[in-house]
Parts: structure tokens; sequence; C-alpha cells
């Protein structure tokens, strides 16, 4: 269990909590896989008991991450920092390019009051010493997204090569399950054909591969604001105008 502090800044009601995961492979075996650090938003008021909000990340049905505050307003709450891709893979089996694999990745609101959520997607490339690489290019990771415009918003304005962002349009009730945002991870082929030329001291020129000893990184970062005055806490907690409609509960991207 930890411990928060907290911190009232203005009158308006806004709750956040986050939860962050992240996976890796090392490209030529199947490595370990590792998780970013879990972090919360330290801007809320007081009569929304922080304790009611809880989320999840969801890996193909099995819970990966989450932070759910405790039934008791004493400052704990019960998290875990999991890993993607981890478990894509069969026991024993190496990862082959151009081969899809399943990964399924949603939200579980697991708190006690309704909310609404967004998800921050990265992919990028490290070397063995975990330094980022710029010559291999994020899009070799495919990460298939899926219900998007309907079900998901994707915030376009924030797109990069390695950052995608996602809102969930509707209310996330208590206990209530998103549909899937991701179905599907595949590393291109054509990265086998990414080749450098190295010249040695003797003059002499090989070829290498930019993939050697590369890693491929996937990190989702969950986060959600309560209900009430949903607008602005979205606006507090992440920097983002949105509305909602009064009558359906329906989010949409100002």
């Amino acid at each position: 269990m930890k411990r928060f502090k907290k911190f009232i800044f203005s009158p308006v009601v806004t709750v956040a909590a986050f939860v962050a995961a992240a996976g890796l492979l090392i490209f030529s075996s199947v490595g370990g896989a590792r998780a970013a650090l879990t972090y919360f938003s330290e801007t809320y008021a007081s009569h929304v008991e922080l304790f009611d909000i809880g989320v999840t990340l969801m890996e193909n049905d099995r819970d990966i991450s989450w932070r759910n505050y405790g039934e008791e307003a004493d400052g704990q709450w019960d998290e875990n920092i999991g890993a993607l891709v981890g478990n894509m893979l069969p026991e024993g089996e190496k990862l082959t390019l151009g081969k899809t694999y399943a990964e399924e990745l949603k939200i579980r609101n697991s708190g006690t009051i309704n909310q609404y959520a967004r998800v921050r997607i990265y992919k990028y490339w490290v070397d063995e010493n975990g330094e980022k690489l710029l010559n291999l290019d994020p899009g070799y990771i495919d990460l298939h997204f899926v219900n998007i415009g309907t079900d998901w918003l994707e915030d376009e304005s924030a797109r990069t090569p390695e950052r995608t962002i996602l809102y969930y349009s509707r209310l996330l009730n208590s206990g209530e399950e998103s549909p899937i945002f991701a179905d599907t991870l595949t590393i291109n082929g054509e990265i086998a054909y990414i080749v450098s030329q190295v010249t040695g001291e003797d003059g002499t020129t090989t070829s290498v591969y930019d993939y050697n000893g590369a890693r491929f990184i996937v990190e989702a970062k969950v986060d959600a604001v309560q209900e009430d005055n949903a607008e602005a806490a979205a606006l507090s907690a992440w920097g983002r105008q949105v509305s909602v409609d009064e009558q359906s509960g329906v989010l949409s991207l100002d």
C-alpha cells in the first residue's frame, strides 16, 4: 500500500487516477518485460473522496496494471505496475518478424464512482543500454488500433510517430470494462532489410543490421477523472478541453 499527499488548489472538483504499464522484447530473442512508473495527479478538491476512484489496464482479458484507492479515507491505495507483451509469446517461442500476435488492450473502472478515461500509447526502440534509437522508425511497431472514431476518440493534434492519445467517448461506470482500443501487435518484417555501412579503422566497410541489439518498447498510460464537473476536471488533470453532453454523457474533443 502507498500513501499520498493531498493538495487543494481550487474549488473545482478534480479527481484523477493514473496507471501505466510498458512492455519490451529483445528483438533477436524473447527478453524480460518492464513497466513504466505509475503515478497520479495531485490536483483535486476535498468534497469528492479520492478513495472512490480506481482504474485498471487490461491485456488479453488479464489485469496488468491498476491503481485503486482504499475503502477508508486513510490516504492509502493499492497498485500494481505490470508489464505489457510479457505474456504475448507462447513459452519457448521467439519473436517472429511479420507475425501478428494477439494484444487486446482495454480498461476497467475498478473504483466506486463513474469516470471518464484516456490512454496514452508510446512506441519506440532502445539499444542494449536503454538509450532511444532514432534511426529505427516507431512505425515498424504495429500496434493495431480498433474502435477509433466510435468508442475511442484520437486526439489527432497530439499525434506523433511515437505517441497516440485516445479518449474513451462514453462514461465508464463503476465496474465496467471499455471496448478494446487495440487488438494485435506486429513487428514489420521490412525492418530486417534496414542496413547501415560501417567503416572500420582499417578502411574496410561492413554492413550492419540496424536492429542488432535493439528492443522495441510499448507503453500504455491510463488516467481517469470523475463524472462530476468532468469538463473542468479533464482540463485540470489532462490540460485538454473536452465537452460532455449532459443528456447522453458522451465525451467529445473540442
